[in-house]
């Protein structure tokens, strides 16, 4: 049996289930210049989600490779919409 602390999020998964991948795609959909790739994702139940994508970044003018972390809020009712994206590494 696993327990989680209430409040906090989850521990990380590669497995990244159909909800949060809509979920990502949803807010990142109007991105051009930084092509994201999420490889991990941990979750977060307030009143509605919050989610934690680690993702792999390459923006569109370079082919160098950098990881980043994108904070996602998912209201329980309307449109995913990005909270946070911190540049993890160069």
């Amino acid at each position: 049996m696993s327990y989680m602390m209430v409040g906090t999020y989850g521990p990380f998964s590669s497995s990244l289930d159909d909800r949060a991948m809509t979920c990502f795609k949803e807010a990142t959909a109007h991105f051009d210049n930084v092509q994201y790739t999420p490889v991990a994702v941990a979750t977060q139940v307030v009143s509605g989600t919050n989610y934690a994508f680690f993702c792999d970044a390459k923006e569109s003018d370079s082919q160098t490779l950098y990881s980043a972390m994108i904070t996602i809020f998912k209201p329980l009712d309307g449109v995913a919409g990005i909270m946070d994206i911190e540049k993890l590494s160069d």
